[in-house]
C-alpha cells in the first residue's frame, strides 16, 4: 500500500491545553481566539490570504493514538461508523475547522472560532469560499433532529488514548 507522509506547515495555538471541555466544532467556539504560527519557509504562501474572512484549517489530530471503525460520537450515545462522524479516532487522524481570520502579522495568523487543542500540527490552509463550500444537504443521517446540540456539548477524553 502507498505510504503518504505529511509535514506540518505550522502549529495552531489555542486556549485549550487539554481536550476535555473544548467545543466539538468551530460553530460552537464562536469568538474563541487563537493563533497559527506558520513555519517561516511557508510565509510567501500567505500572500493574499488576508483578503479572506474565513479559512479552512486542515490539521493532524496529534493526540489521537488509536483508531476505531466504530465510535460513540460526542452528539450521540450509540456506536456509529467512524466515517459517519467527525471523531478524531480515525485511520488517518485528519481534522478540519472553518475559522475566522482576524489578521496576518508576519508568520502569525490571528483567528477566532477555535476548536482545536493547543499545539495542534497544521497541515494546510484553504480559503473558505461560500460559493464553493456551502451546500444545502437533503439528509443529515443520524444527526437529524439534533441541529443546535453542538452549541452545548463539549468534548471529553473518550478519544484520548495517551
Amino acid at each position: 500500500m502507498l505510504e503518504i507522509i505529511y509535514k506540518p506547515i505550522g502549529v495552531i495555538h489555542s486556549p485549550f491545553a487539554d481536550v476535555e471541555d473544548m467545543p466539538i466544532q468551530a460553530t460552537a467556539a464562536s469568538g474563541i481566539p487563537g493563533t497559527v504560527q506558520i513555519d517561516p519557509a511557508f510565509v510567501p504562501g500567505l500572500k493574499d490570504l488576508e483578503g479572506f474572512s474565513h479559512l479552512i484549517l486542515i490539521y493532524h489530530f496529534h493526540l489521537s493514538r488509536e483508531h476505531s471503525l466504530e465510535v460513540i460520537p460526542f452528539l450521540d450515545d450509540r456506536p456509529r461508523g467512524v466515517f459517519a462522524t467527525r471523531a478524531p479516532s480515525r485511520p488517518n487522524p485528519i481534522g478540519f475547522s472553518v475559522v475566522r481570520l482576524t489578521g496576518v502579522r508576519g508568520n502569525t495568523l490571528h483567528i477566532e472560532d477555535v476548536d482545536m487543542v493547543d499545539g495542534t500540527p497544521l497541515l494546510d490552509i484553504k480559503p473558505f469560499i461560500p460559493e464553493f463550500d456551502n451546500h444545502h444537504p437533503e439528509r443529515l443521517g443520524w444527526l437529524s433532529g439534533m441541529e443546535g446540540a453542538v452549541q452545548t456539548i463539549r468534548s471529553d477524553k473518550r478519544f484520548d488514548s495517551r
